[in-house]
């Protein structure tokens, strides 16, 4: 029997904060209107998130990185557009540069009120957004082989994602901070290893029958098999403040499953290390984004960033070709050349203490710059 190429469709979901332009700190109780009016341009493409001062768009089904870039900037600018009206801007970073936790409100649900109240206060404490990629792969077990393979690369996506090196008006000295507070949860981090669709359906139903989790989606690996649709979703990357960044990670995460998949028709696979080693490289991800080099397992040492891109891109290059979309991911290049929404953000901050500001002053230019690039390729 021929086995089928999986579909490779995309959908790209995104988490933004919401500022008041005037204070340039979250806004802890946003009108009802705004989410209504979101909702008239959107429809279910826009919903709440955990914290009221959150929201979340996600693109339709699209078949394509040039379809799902067009769906997501509509969705941005709408996002944009709405919040214009009430005095408010979305910026697209996994934290805020100086808002506390502690003043922020929970979203009146269910699902949120049980998610605060069994997680206590590591769940008051998540005010973080992130960008989540699904991949469709219809099959069971191949999207099981996939994500055992595709742990590798998990910070590698992570290096080129980072937005948060702030938090609570100090720098952190990490460029995605937004991991340690994510990772305070539980069934968060690398995902498990299964041999088997069904090996992985059998663990979760352990935890299901016993009174652990509803369903599925309350499993966050940074990635895992969808527990809503026929995907491989991907959420270790912090959300990217400008959307050509966004596009081009996607369409890069969609060339390495593919891939994976085409090695594996012919009969090789991606060597896996021990989850031990990619924590190595994925906290080296969370502490310097792409700035201290990662390590390379086969030779057993410190490279730089930039050698391991080019190696994925050469390797992809064929995958990048079939899908359409080499010159979306050739973009990749250039976060590494101008930097991370971090590091953009670190140097605003850097040089408003040179040119003598207050520190209140530094982190509202932070705002600023997240305001303006959040807005920046639509």
């Amino acid at each position: 029997m021929i086995q089928r190429e999986p579909e490779f469709t995309i959908g790209v979901e995104e988490e933004y904060l919401l500022v008041d332009k005037e204070s340039r700190g979250l806004v802890v109780d946003p009108p009802d209107s705004f989410l209504g009016d979101c909702e008239v341009e959107c429809g279910s493409q826009v919903t709440t998130e955990l914290l009221r001062s959150q929201i979340e768009v996600g693109t339709k089904v699209c078949s394509s990185v040039q379809e799902a870039r067009e769906d997501l900037a509509r969705l941005r600018r709408v996002i944009i557009d709405v919040a214009d009206r009430h005095g408010l801007a979305p910026i697209a970073a996994s934290t805020h540069p100086f808002s506390r936790w502690a003043d922020q409100k929970h979203t009146e649900k269910d699902r949120y009120e049980a998610l605060t109240n069994e997680m206590a206060g590591a769940a008051r404490r998540m005010v973080i957004c992130g960008m989540h990629v699904h991949v469709g792969i219809g099959a069971n077990d191949l999207r099981i082989d996939l994500m055992n393979q595709m742990s590798y690369f998990l910070p590698h996506l992570l290096a080129l994602s980072c937005s948060s090196p702030f938090w609570e008006g100090r720098d952190t000295g990490l460029k995605s901070y937004r991991l340690t507070i994510f990772d305070a949860l539980p069934r968060t981090g690398l995902p498990e290893r299964f041999q088997s669709y069904a090996e992985y359906q059998r663990h979760v139903d352990i935890l299901i029958n016993a009174g652990m989790i509803e369903d599925s989606t309350k499993i966050w690996w940074d990635l895992r098999p969808s527990g809503r649709y026929p995907t491989l979703e991907t959420r270790i990357m912090d959300v990217c403040t400008r959307l050509d960044d966004a596009v081009a990670l996607a369409a890069l995460l969609l060339c390495l499953l593919r891939m994976l998949y085409r090695l594996r028709i012919g009969n090789q696979r991606w060597r896996q290390y021990t989850p031990m080693l990619i924590r190595e490289n994925r906290w080296r991800a969370t502490r310097y984004s792409y700035d201290e080099g990662m390590i390379d397992f086969a030779k057993g040492e410190l490279v730089p960033y930039s050698d391991l891109l080019e190696e994925i891109l050469e390797l992809t290059a064929e995958d990048a070709d079939a899908l359409g979309c080499t010159d979306e991911v050739a973009r990749v290049r250039d976060i590494v050349r101008r930097g991370t929404s971090a590091h953009r953000q670190l140097q605003v901050h850097a040089a408003a203490v040179a040119a003598g500001k207050n520190q209140e002053e530094c982190l509202r230019a932070v705002v600023d710059t997240l305001i303006e690039d959040t807005r920046s390729g639509l």
